[in-house]
């Protein structure tokens, strides 16, 4: 089906919640609708702007109308679940839904009021764009010190970039160390991506770690199809970490790696481009 409005998602989304068991995160609900819808490979990865999908930002808007018609709510880790409204409720008129959310929004007469009523998820997703652009834009040996260095920062030690030709894809390897008491050897891969990793390149990868590594951990400033998450996931197989653009966006905000924060009312994060230039 064409990924045209956002209120065709609000029935399939909440039968997906429902199915889920009442709560579920976001990649979660994004896989389950596709199934429900019978969305081809295709549609899953149009893009709508920057790093976000068509689905993605269709589902947002919908999980947004649904919280604000009372049948979800959502935490600040991301998880989303049924109201004790939303479990009592299987079926809704989107139309209806519409109408609800159109009459809240009136009800803001201060056109400030009425910006306010837009679900945070929603928010024209500026800074994490021009980031993602920027990475893209970098050598690909400066993008695999910026692994480099977000891997250390985040507690491995012994992270050291390899990146030789015929090395399976592997750009670098690392220890992670748990409690003082166990350590994990991991090799990561760089991709630096504009569209999704493919399920074949995870199993290239995994291929490359046998024998090398007790972990695999794959960086991209792109996106991963439905069927890569599940081949790195694959029960039989060794797992592999996976790191979308948007986790790593969010990564190098919170580590303060190559951006600011600025404590504001409204929350202003500052890109140090000299910064990736310079890598």
């Amino acid at each position: 089906m064409p990924l045209t409005k956002y209120d065709d998602f609000i029935e399939p989304l909440l039968q997906a919640m429902h199915k889920l068991g009442g709560s579920a995160s976001i990649a979660e609900l994004e896989d389950t609708v596709a199934t429900l819808l019978k969305l081809t490979d295709k549609e899953i990865a149009e893009i709508h702007r920057g790093n976000t999908t068509q689905l993605a930002y269709r589902l947002a808007w919908a999980r947004t109308n649904l919280k604000l018609y009372g049948l979800l709510e959502n935490s600040t880790r991301g998880v989303w679940s049924l109201t004790p409204k939303g479990n009592e409720i299987k079926s809704v008129d989107k139309q209806e839904v519409r109408r609800f959310v159109q009459a809240l929004a009136k009800k803001n007469i201060d056109s400030k009021q009425k910006n306010k009523q837009t679900d945070p998820e929603l928010k024209t997703i500026s800074w994490e764009d021009d980031l993602l652009e920027v990475l893209r834009k970098i050598p690909s040996d400066a993008f695999e010190r910026l692994c480099q260095r977000l891997l250390r920062e985040s507690g491995f030690i012994l992270v050291e970039v390899t990146g030789r030709s015929g090395d399976g894809g592997i750009d670098g390897k690392g220890v992670v160390r748990l409690g003082g008491l166990l350590s994990f050897h991991v090799n990561f891969q760089c991709k630096r991506y504009r569209g999704s990793v493919s399920a074949g390149a995870i199993r290239d990868f995994r291929g490359a770690l046998m024998g090398r590594a007790d972990k695999g951990l794959l960086i991209t400033t792109g996106s991963f199809t439905k069927e890569a998450r599940r081949e790195a996931q694959r029960d039989g197989a060794s797992p592999i970490d996976l790191i979308n653009g948007d986790d790593l966006v969010e990564k190098l905000k919170q580590l303060e790696i190559g951006v600011e924060v600025k404590e504001r009312v409204v929350e202003e994060v500052i890109i140090n481009k000299d910064y990736f230039d310079n890598l």
